[in-house]
C-alpha cells in the first residue's frame, strides 16, 4: 500500500507503547507499577455516570450540533469566564470528543506549509507531532530545569518571525508539572498582540494546582482575541475514557472549527455531554478530593526521588507528573540515554516510566513519572527503582 507522505510525519505518544509492553510483562506474571500514563486512577464520580444513565434513557442518542449542545456550551462558557476572569459568549466555545481535536484543527485551520508554530520542549508530542504533520514548520521552545521548567523570554523573542503563526503553550505542564509566571504570560501576550500571533494554551490541568495560583494568558489585554483556551474532563473529572473536551476561540475562528468537526465527527456524543453538564454544574467534592490526594502522592513520590543516588527531582506545582533529572544515574549504569533507562527500569525494577526524549530533544536526560497511582504503588516504585539503581554499582 502506498501512503500519502504527510503520513510520515505523524507522530505518536510513547505512553501508549510503553503500556503494551508493561501488559505484556504482567501477561508473564510480572508485577508492573505503572507510572507511564497520564491517567487519573479513580472512578468517574457517580453523580457524573448516573446523569449520562439519565441522558440515554431520556433519548439523547442522537446527533447534535457539531459545536456541542446549546446548554452545555452555555455552561462551559459561563465556567471559563469564572475560573478565567475573563467573558466568554456560548458562540465562542466548541464541543469535541478529547483535546486533541482542538489542538489537530485550530493548527489545521491556522498554520499553512511553510508557516511556524512555536511549541514548548520538552512537552505533550501531539503538538510536534500535528504541526509537522500539516506542513508547518515545529520550531522548539526549550523549557529548561534552570529555570524551573519554564522558558527564557528572550530566547521566546529570538525565534518569533513574519512566518509563525502560532505559539503553544501549556501551564501546568506536562511533562514537567511547571506553571508559567504571570511576567512569562505577560511576555507571550505582548509578542502575540505586537505580531498579531495566535496562542493556543492548553489548560487541561488547570485544576490540578498545588503551588500559587493559575493564571491564564487572556487576562492580558488583546488576548481573547488572539487565544485558542484548550481543556477538558480527564484529568479533572477522571473522565479520560469519556473523550469530552472543548475549546474556547475567537467566534471566527470557532465557526471552522465547527466546520471540521462536521467534516470529522459530525458531533460528540450527546450523552457524554450531559455527564460533562452534571460534571460542571454538580457537587465538586470528588474533583477536590483527587486533588488533595494527587498533592500528597506528589510530596511521596519527589522525596522518594531525590533520596535516590544520581537523582534530583524539582517540587511540581500542578498536574500529576514529576520530570526528574536522572544524568547521574544514565552515567553510572553507561546507558546510551535516558530511554535505555527507562527500558532498564521496566524490565529490572518492574517500574514503567517514559524517556523524558519522548518529549522532545530537551527532555533527554531526564524521565517522566505519572504519580497518578497510589501512596502503596508509588511507594513500592521507589523502593524497586532504588535497588535497581543499587545494583548498577
Amino acid at each position: 500500500m502506498k501512503l500519502a507522505q504527510r503520513m510520515s510525519r505523524l507522530g505518536t505518544e510513547t505512553a501508549f507503547e510503553v503500556l503494551v509492553r508493561a501488559r505484556a510483562l504482567e501477561a508473564q506474571g510480572r508485577e508492573v507499577v505503572h507510572l507511564e500514563i497520564g491517567e487519573p486512577d479513580f472512578d468517574t464520580p457517580s453523580n457524573i455516570i448516573e446523569a449520562a444513565c439519565r441522558a440515554l434513557h431520556s433519548g439523547y442518542t442522537h446527533y447534535g450540533p457539531s459545536a456541542g449542545l446549546p446548554e452545555f456550551r452555555k455552561a462551559i462558557a459561563e465556567d471559563v469566564s469564572k475560573s478565567r476572569g475573563i467573558k466568554v459568549d456560548p458562540n465562542q466555545v466548541v464541543v469535541t470528543p478529547g483535546g486533541k481535536p482542538i489542538m489537530f484543527f485550530t493548527i489545521m485551520a491556522l498554520a499553512e506549509p511553510g508557516d511556524e508554530v512555536i511549541y514548548p520542549n520538552p512537552g505533550y508530542p501531539i503538538y510536534e507531532s500535528v504541526i509537522n504533520f500539516v506542513g508547518a514548520k515545529a520550531v522548539p521552545l526549550r523549557f529548561s530545569e534552570e529555570r524551573e521548567f519554564r522558558f527564557d523570554v528572550d530566547e521566546l523573542r529570538s525565534k518569533v518571525t513574519p512566518r509563525t503563526r502560532m505559539i503553544i503553550i501549556n501551564s501546568p505542564h506536562n511533562p514537567c508539572g511547571s506553571m508559567l509566571s504571570l511576567d512569562d504570560l505577560q511576555a507571550i501576550a505582548e509578542i502575540a498582540t505586537e505580531r498579531d500571533i495566535m496562542v493556543l494554551s492548553d489548560e487541561i490541568y488547570i485544576r490540578l494546582v498545588y503551588e500559587g495560583e493559575f493564571a491564564s494568558v487572556t487576562r492580558f489585554p488583546g488576548m481573547m482575541e488572539h487565544t485558542i483556551i484548550l481543556d477538558g474532563f480527564s484529568k479533572t473529572y477522571a473522565m479520560t475514557g469519556w473523550r469530552l473536551g472543548y475549546g474556547v476561540m475567537p467566534e471566527e475562528l470557532a465557526t471552522q472549527v465547527a466546520k471540521l468537526m462536521t467534516n470529522s465527527n459530525s458531533c460528540t456524543a450527546s450523552a457524554t455531554q450531559i455527564a460533562g453538564l452534571e460534571a460542571l454544574t454538580g457537587p465538586q467534592d470528588e474533583s477536590y478530593k483527587m486533588a488533595a490526594a494527587f498533592k500528597k502522592r506528589r510530596d511521596v513520590i519527589v522525596k522518594g526521588l531525590n533520596e535516590i543516588p544520581g537523582i534530583r527531582c524539582l517540587l511540581p506545582r500542578g498536574a500529576f507528573y514529576a520530570f526528574p533529572n536522572v544524568e547521574g544515574v544514565i552515567k553510572r549504569g553507561k546507558f546510551a540515554n535516558s530511554k535505555a533507562l527507562a527500558d532498564y527500569l521496566l524490565q529490572e525494577a518492574g517500574v514503567a516510566s517514559l524517556s523524558g526524549a519522548a518529549f522532545g530533544e530537551y527532555g533527554e536526560g531526564y524521565l517522566r513519572f505519572s504519580y497518578a497511582n497510589s501512596i502503596e504503588n508509588i511507594s513500592k516504585a521507589l523502593q524497586w527503582i532504588g535497588e535497581a539503581v543499587a545494583k548498577l554499582g
